[in-house]
């Protein structure tokens, strides 16, 4: 248990670093653009080999697309929810209807929310991994720490520049990677019981929950800001990733 844990920590801490990044300075618009293009590119190799791929070798693509489904459906009403949320406070109780992804504080939210719910059943494998002895996936290790990164520090500035203070930030990342870190002994304890098709939907759900993030919140927000180079630093972010995965 102490090796997950410590793993675990490893690779929740980048989203601990990428936050402290994000709020220790003002960062210009164009250096976040590619911030957050990298990791989107990083965040697409991670769905394609490390969690889709190795989901469909270990149980075949049905319960990989059953996860997939319920992390989409799971990500797209607990996005409702937090911008209703949001809404609420902002309005003093009426409810409005928009998208929080669209700008700002919604924009950092939604990549704090992606995080969450990808970083969880991501880690929940690296834990499964390490009790049935296959040892630590650098791969895996890797393509979490780098597609972290970005993220927070993008998510960072942008709930910075909405008008919540640093501690609060730093409070909110240092959570999900308690969390984070947290699953990774879960993972662990429930090896004995973890079967490759719980394992596969496991992958599938994390999948699902990043692919709808990325397309709604990360990419949009990456072109924004970096323009024209967003698609350079997006192919430069999943040449990196897939690279360390290769070392799994």
């Amino acid at each position: 248990m102490t090796a997950a844990l410590l793993w675990g920590a490893v690779a929740a801490s980048s989203l601990l670093i990428g936050a402290v990044l994000g709020v220790v300075r003002d960062w210009p618009r164009q250096a976040i653009g590619g911030v957050l293009a990298f990791g989107a590119g990083a965040l697409i190799s991670a769905v394609s080999f490390d969690l889709a791929s190795e989901g469909a070798r270990l149980a075949g693509a049905v319960p990989v697309s059953v996860g997939l489904a319920v992390g989409a459906l799971t990500y797209v009403a607990a996005d409702r929810l937090l911008d209703r949320l949001s809404e609420r406070r902002r309005t003093g109780g009426s409810v409005g209807t928009g998208s929080s992804s669209g700008s700002g504080s919604g924009s950092g939210t939604a990549l704090a929310l992606g995080a969450f719910l990808d970083g969880i059943p991501e880690q929940a494998v690296l834990g499964i991994g390490l009790a049935i002895g296959d040892g630590v996936s650098v791969g895996l290790l890797a393509a979490i720490f780098v597609s972290n990164l970005p993220e927070s520090v993008g998510a960072a500035v942008e709930m910075r520049a909405s008008g919540h203070s640093r501690a609060w930030i730093v409070r909110l990342w240092l959570g999900i990677a308690v969390v984070c870190a947290a699953a990774t002994v879960a993972g662990w304890a429930i090896a004995d019981v973890a079967s490759p098709t719980f394992q596969a939907a496991v992958d599938g759900f994390a999948a699902g929950a990043l692919l709808v993030m990325l397309i709604d919140s990360m990419i949009p927000e990456a072109a924004r800001k970096a323009g024209m180079g967003a698609g350079l630093f997006a192919v430069l972010g999943f040449a990196v990733a897939a690279a360390l995965t290769a070392f799994g």
